[in-house]
């Protein structure tokens, strides 16, 4: 999944879904060590890719 990411959705915004209720969004701003990193507000997340199950473009 990682280079499907890299290569489609890297400095984009988008949302990700992992399971329950939470929803990440934010612009991608690296995508390696199977460790998602999103940045919204002068925030960072990172997420592990194992646990994404969708992501969608704004």
């Amino acid at each position: 999944m990682q280079p499907f990411i890299v290569e489609h959705y890297l400095t984009k915004t988008v949302d990700v879904y992992c399971g329950g209720p939470d929803v990440f969004r934010g612009t991608i701003e690296a995508c390696a060590d199977n460790v998602l990193t999103l940045k919204r507000d002068e925030k960072i997340t990172h997420i592990a890719i194992d646990k994404v199950i969708a992501i969608w473009a704004q």
